[in-house]
């Protein structure tokens, strides 16, 4: 079976990987399809998606396509490489059924939730954000709808509380690439079973924005960690600073245990072992790396070095 691997984000790195070690083993890596090459950093130098240089340092040239557009040029380099099936994870643009139907066995889709769970662009950061206690991996159908497809494989994970963006997407990553070609070998074989989603119980996800990082210091200790966890390392969550933008990287909720007479965002001080002391809308924040804008990363004691009357100071 040919399969075009259609991918954009790190997070489908390990899946190209397996797909391109799979050889005699039933799935042959026809080509890569991912987003175009896009302005980045402060120059606006033009720079490839992950998934590209990943296939590029890939051995034996496989074809990587960059479409602006999936439109009938696009479409055509599709066909050129007479691909089977379609596999998505991360790729960031919508499939047409006109494009769907260039593929034999049409196609499927990886997705970092228990659907119909957190259809959309960020489960993985919902699942955080939601302080969820399992979350999970689905393959499903491409279908008309975002994420609503009949559903081929699933494997729910336990979650313990203190995962980020990067590591649970790490993990998610290693789950897909373990199951991806097994799956692809039984939808060959004409093997594979899909079940349909209950759509009556789908919830949504969207897009990440900076806003969305920002720190409501009003919100419980608890709230706060799992949104600076969630949005680590992609946006990573601020608040403000005598004026200045002050990212809070590394942070931990230590209670829940109302509020002090200072209020809300005032830094307490700092504790051996913990951190810097924030009071929240209910409990404290232990904020262990700490970077004013334009500055860089520092663990809490370096930056109280640096920052010596920030104790006493309210944040927001």
């Amino acid at each position: 079976m040919r399969v075009l691997f259609a991918a954009s984000a790190a997070i489908a790195a390990p899946c190209l990987q397996a797909l391109s070690s799979e050889g005699g083993g039933g799935a042959i890596l026809a080509g890569v399809l991912t987003k175009a090459d896009s302005p980045k950093g402060r120059g606006g130098r033009l720079s490839p998606t992950e998934i590209a240089l990943a296939a590029q340092a890939l051995p034996g040239g496989l074809p990587v396509l960059k479409p602006a557009v999936l439109d009938g040029a696009a479409m055509a380099q599709v066909a050129a490489l007479k691909p089977d099936i379609l596999v998505s994870f991360a790729y960031g643009k919508i499939f047409q059924p006109d494009f769907l139907s260039l593929f034999p066995y049409g196609g499927i889709n990886v997705h970092p939730s228990l659907l119909p769970k957190y259809r959309g662009p960020s489960p993985i950061q919902a699942a955080i954000l939601n302080r969820d206690a399992e979350t999970g991996l689905s393959i499903q159908y491409l279908a008309a709808e975002v994420d609503s497809g009949d559903i081929l494989f699933q494997d729910a994970l336990k979650l313990d509380g203190r995962e980020t963006a990067a590591s649970l997407s790490q993990v998610m990553a290693e789950k897909a690439a373990a199951a991806l070609p097994a799956l692809l070998r039984r939808i060959a074989a004409g093997e594979a079973a899909a079940a349909a989603q209950n759509h009556s119980e789908a919830t949504y996800c969207r897009t990440i924005s900076s806003e969305q990082a920002r720190i409501n210091w009003g919100e419980g200790a608890a709230v706060i960690d799992a949104q600076i966890r969630a949005f680590d390392p992609w946006p990573p969550c601020w608040t403000l600073h005598q004026g200045r933008k002050l990212f809070i990287l590394k942070a931990q909720a230590l209670s829940q245990d109302g509020q002090s007479p200072g209020g809300a965002g005032l830094v307490l001080g700092a504790k051996a072992g913990l951190g810097i002391l924030i009071q929240t809308g209910d409990g404290i924040l232990a904020a262990q790396s700490l970077q004013f804008d334009a500055k860089k990363a520092l663990e809490w004691r370096a930056f109280l070095n640096g920052a010596r009357n920030f104790t006493g100071s309210t944040l927001g």
